[in-house]
């Protein structure tokens, strides 16, 4: 026997969703505009499916799958490069959005995307055998780091990611390393981004592009790196 699981996902209308995928890579194979809107896409083994639902709002979703690969970073440059040459940017806050790459703290590299209806689409690839969330760390700006991760792409509790960045960054008589300064300033623009707080986001994204790194240092945060280019781009 062989069994396939597709996710079906609601929209508010086919074409911007369709617009979406086929920037990414998808092919469309099935689309039905009336009297009930569909449509199929396909990449490679990842097949989903759409209905369109015309009182949708697809700011209030909730729908969400998970695809699992063995190159999420493939996937990612791939997805990266499609939007880029569609929407002559990254789109990184809003709807649609693509998330940051990054290592999880339950065994599994992933990047979350949202797209026009709304859904988010968690691509991820294990890189251990054990689901359960690790040990936050003890050191203060690395445990802030672990969970405001957390807070901003698990619980989608954005205000509360942001909280956790502000209260490490005021502690007195501690200062961050200056990749964990990178790191937390990042994160706090996107976060700040997400919650249509300009402002904040602006003022973070400067302070994260002003931090002097040595070239073993912008290494270990090249991805944060490319997240802080694309936020700029749209700031």
């Amino acid at each position: 026997m062989a069994e396939k699981t597709i996710p079906l996902l609601p929209c508010q209308t086919i074409q911007p969703v369709i617009d979406f995928y086929t920037a990414l890579g998808f092919e469309v194979t099935f689309l039905q505009k009336s009297p009930n809107p569909f449509a199929a896409v396909e990449r490679g083994d990842i097949g989903l499916q759409f209905f369109g639902m015309r009182k949708y709002d697809p700011s209030q979703s909730y729908s969400t799958c998970y695809v699992l690969t063995d190159d999420v970073d493939g996937l990612y440059g791939a997805f990266r490069a499609g939007l880029k040459a569609a929407y002559g940017r990254i789109p990184s806050r809003g709807i649609p959005r693509l998330g940051p790459l990054k290592d999880m703290s339950y065994g599994v590299r992933q990047f979350l995307m949202t797209d026009p209806g709304g859904n988010c689409v968690r691509v991820g690839q294990p890189t251990s055998g054990d689901p359960r969330h690790r040990p936050a760390p003890e050191e203060t700006f690395a445990r802030a780091l672990h969970h405001a991760t957390l807070f901003a792409d698990s619980k989608e509790d954005l205000a509360g990611a942001a909280r956790i960045i502000d209260r490490a960054l005021a502690r007195e008589g501690e200062r961050p390393t200056p990749t964990q300064l990178v790191r937390l300033l990042v994160l706090r623009g996107d976060v700040a981004g997400r919650l249509d707080d300009g402002t904040t986001a602006a003022s973070a994204l400067r302070e994260a592009a002003a931090v002097r790194l040595t070239e073993e240092e912008r290494r270990s945060v090249s991805g944060d790196l490319e997240r802080l280019r694309d936020l700029s781009e749209v700031d």
